[in-house]
Parts: C-alpha cells; sequence; structure tokens
C-alpha cells in the first residue's frame, strides 16, 4: 500500500510543481487567485496524505 502512497504524494507534488509555475506566469489577479486555491487545495490533500503515512510508520 505505501508504493500506491508513495505515487499519490509524487503527483500531488508534481501538480503542486505545475501550479505554481502557472501562478508565476498568471496574467490577471483573477487567474493568480484561481492558482493559489488550487495550489491550497492540493497542498491539503498532500498533506492528509502524509498524515497517513506517518500513521501507518507509527
Amino acid at each position: 500500500m505505501s508504493d500506491i502512497r508513495q505515487l499519490l504524494i509524487r503527483g500531488s507534488e508534481k501538480i503542486i510543481e505545475h501550479y505554481r509555475l502557472l501562478l508565476a506566469g498568471a496574467a490577471s489577479a483573477q487567474e493568480r487567485e484561481l492558482y493559489q486555491r488550487r495550489i491550497e487545495r492540493e497542498q491539503k490533500l498532500l498533506d492528509q496524505l502524509h498524515g497517513l503515512s506517518d500513521r501507518a510508520a507509527a
């Protein structure tokens, strides 16, 4: 199961990196806001995945 979790974690990290690139090139405040919200949402999911990893290791 940890292999799947690691895959999901790496995928979330890649998504966040992608949104950060889009955020850096955003043309409008609305676009920046959209990407920032998506980064925050993905970061929450990533934190949950890391929390699952911590509990599984304990």
